[in-house]
């Protein structure tokens, strides 16, 4: 459950202002306030399978969005190479001045990871 709750605020963070006011302020009681079905559904005057239906087509229309679009994923790949790059600077950092090639593989290898971010 902790795995579908960090996903769906990753693809909230992204794409929930594309999503109903509706759609928004249930995904918020729901996942930012921890708030029940029901504790929903007494706040905001609906049933408690309106809350559900709401909840759970705005949690598909997020997925379809990051299906179509993809930012979640690249965002996290560039996230991933970028601490790839940070590793590889501090290794290079640590590196003997007289050592050549090996810095020249590392700046290589940083080059690599860079070409993906662009």
């Amino acid at each position: 459950m902790y795995e579908k709750i960090v996903q769906i605020a990753l693809l909230f963070d992204f794409y929930g202002q594309l999503l109903t006011e509706k759609q928004i302020e249930i995904i918020d009681l729901y996942y930012s306030n921890d708030l029940s079905l029901s504790e929903i559904s007494e706040q905001l005057g609906i049933s408690r399978q309106g809350v559900y239906d709401t909840l759970k087509r705005a949690e598909k229309t997020l997925f379809e969005y990051e299906d179509k679009l993809g930012l979640v994923n690249r965002f996290l790949q560039q996230k991933d190479s970028l601490s790839h790059i940070k590793v590889l600077l501090d290794k290079l950092l640590e590196t003997e001045e007289n050592d050549v090639d090996r810095i020249k593989n590392k700046i290589a290898d940083i080059k690599i990871y860079i070409e993906k971010l662009i």
